[in-house]
């Protein structure tokens, strides 16, 4: 317990760094990776004009942006190019959850996966996690990064994992009761189902042994209407957490679930807005929707060097949160290429959840993309009653100022998800 609430001191310490210091830490850290990078198969010719060592944070925009199209290797089922070690210095495989794309495996060495779990104590010590606590992991354990490192980081924790892989739901539940387990690890979406299977079996998860759920994946986690569903069914608190097979885990959310942290010891972070005047990018203002630009500090077998996570935000370096990182105010809005634009409204898939969970707390319902002429439009199918699919429709009118069909469709007709979901399904490609 001692040892546990040291390292949780010593992550509170690196919270409350001030900006010139945590500066000054991002530097010297950085020119460390640029110096590891120099004859990187993949980095040599793209940082051939950086002189080393750099004196500013201000001369990383020299660099060029890493997308993960760069990233693809050319024969389907090799790793990224950034994963260029000789293979017997990995010592783990996972792959991309494929959401734009094929999978792309992804590689760690023992260090970097180290480094992944140290990440993954700031999101512990956000939620207050013990060597007193037990935790579900209500995940598959395939291949998909998921909840692979918070498995391990709460086992250094001191902590007692229970896995959750190839269980239904019903037992995951039981488990979740019979092992006393004090928190739960899943998706929002995840955690939204299980409340609903609940309820069929007659159980009451708000007088359940758990006090808080971490979620990951997906937007949700920092979303008010949803986080609140799943706060109040539960009779927990929601910790939300962001991370990424190409980075690793950059991000945790603040006590009250208003938004993200960047971890900005271990990730350098540039919120940029990109248009036809700046197509490489202008740093945001304080506030203003960007996209989020991640270097890691400490994976050195795959280094991602301004990497462009396709991740929408409202970045705020000027609040009063307990840690002084970097705070995303509403989580991750959504993805830059998922993002709608409707009769000049932007959309994202959270909000358009958002508005769903407002009516009801776990249906499930899936939105199409079209394009009618010029404009794009959606068209939502919910396991509604054709009745409660009028009043969300209203609902939407209500909060978007638009009209969205809703189709009523049979309950249990459409797909469920235990890892990211994917509801948002873009036809506009085939549209005439």
């Amino acid at each position: 317990m001692d040892s546990q609430r040291n390292d949780s001191e010593q992550i509170k310490t690196q919270w409350n760094l001030s900006r010139e210091r945590l500066q000054r830490h991002q530097l010297e850290r950085l020119n460390n990776l640029l110096t590891h990078v120099a004859d990187h198969p993949f980095y040599r010719e793209r940082h051939s004009e950086v002189r080393l060592p750099l004196t500013s944070l201000d001369q990383l925009a020299q660099i060029p942006l890493l997308t993960k199209q760069d990233l693809i290797p050319n024969t389907r089922g090799q790793p990224g190019k950034i994963f260029s070690e000789e293979r017997g210095q990995y010592t783990r495989y996972h792959q991309t959850s494929g959401t734009s794309g094929h999978p792309m495996p992804v590689f760690d060495t023992k260090q970097d996966w180290g480094w992944w779990l140290n990440c993954w104590q700031h999101v512990l010590t956000a939620a207050e996690v013990t060597d007193q606590d037990t935790a579900m992991m209500a995940f598959s354990f395939g291949p998909f990064i998921g909840f692979w490192t918070a498995c391990d980081a709460f086992i250094q924790a001191g902590a007692m994992v229970v896995p959750g892989g190839g269980m239904s739901s019903e037992t995951r539940l039981q488990m979740i009761v019979e092992q006393d387990c004090t928190l739960v690890c899943c998706t929002p979406t995840y955690a939204l189902h299980l409340l609903e299977t609940a309820g069929r079996l007659g159980m009451d998860l708000a007088s359940s042994p758990v006090t808080r759920l971490i979620v990951a994946g997906e937007p949700g986690g920092s979303v008010s209407e949803i986080r609140e569903r799943i706060s109040n069914g539960w009779g927990a608190r929601v910790i939300d957490h962001v991370g990424a097979s190409e980075l690793g885990a950059w991000g945790f959310g603040d006590k009250a679930g208003s938004g993200i942290h960047v971890i900005e010891t271990e990730f350098i972070a540039e919120c940029l807005c990109f248009d036809d005047g700046c197509p490489q990018g202008r740093p945001a203002r304080e506030g203003e929707p960007s996209e989020l630009i991640l270097t890691g500090l400490g994976r050195f077998g795959g280094p991602a060097i301004r990497y462009r996570t396709g991740d929408m935000i409202n970045p705020q370096l000027e609040h009063d949160q307990e840690c002084r990182f970097l705070f995303l105010e509403g989580g991750v809005l959504g993805r830059a290429d998922n993002m709608v634009v409707v009769r000049g409204v932007n959309i994202f898939p959270s909000s358009l959840e958002a508005i769903v969970r407002q009516l009801d707390a776990t249906t499930e319902f899936r939105v199409f993309i079209d394009k009618q002429g010029e404009m794009d439009s959606l068209h939502v199918e919910a396991e509604l009653s054709p009745d409660r699919c009028d009043a969300l429709s209203r609902l939407f009118q209500s909060r978007l100022a638009m009209r969205i069909d809703v189709q009523s469709v049979t309950e249990g007709s459409l797909p469920r998800f235990q890892a990211k979901s994917k509801r948002w399904i873009d036809r506009r490609a085939n549209s005439k």
